[in-house]
């Protein structure tokens, strides 16, 4: 099993994060990044319109990558390993913010892991 060497550092800054704050998130994080490159996540924009309709302002990660396929009309949050161009667009046009999995995993004690639902 060949892993890309951005995703290890992105499991190691995990793994570290989990054991620093102590929280469960971060392990089930650390196990969706771990899997095969054929079992890894891949989301839709449609995905997160109907999990930002159930869970209004909360932030939704993505423990893979953003497609976008779908029509985004509400303002979220997404944090996710990776994006394509298009999701990333759609996801601004509505005055959304998209976060890098990477950049969001250097300051775990400031996370309240309770605003997170993972989308898979």
């Amino acid at each position: 099993m060949v892993k890309k060497l951005e995703t290890i550092k992105l499991i190691a800054r995990s793994e570290k994060a989990a054991r620093k704050t102590n929280k469960n998130m971060w392990s089930r994080i650390v196990e969706e990044l771990s899997k095969p490159t054929r079992g890894k996540v891949e989301v839709n924009i449609d995905s997160i319109e109907k999990m930002a309709q159930k869970n209004k302002g909360k932030i939704l990660l993505v423990p893979g990558k953003l497609l976008s396929s779908g029509t985004l009309t509400q303002k979220v949050t997404v944090v996710a390993a990776s994006a394509s161009t298009s999701a990333k667009e759609k996801i601004k046009s509505q005055k959304g913010e998209f976060i890098n999995l990477k950049e969001f995993v250097l300051t775990p004690e400031k996370v309240e892991t309770k605003n997170i639902i993972i989308v898979k």
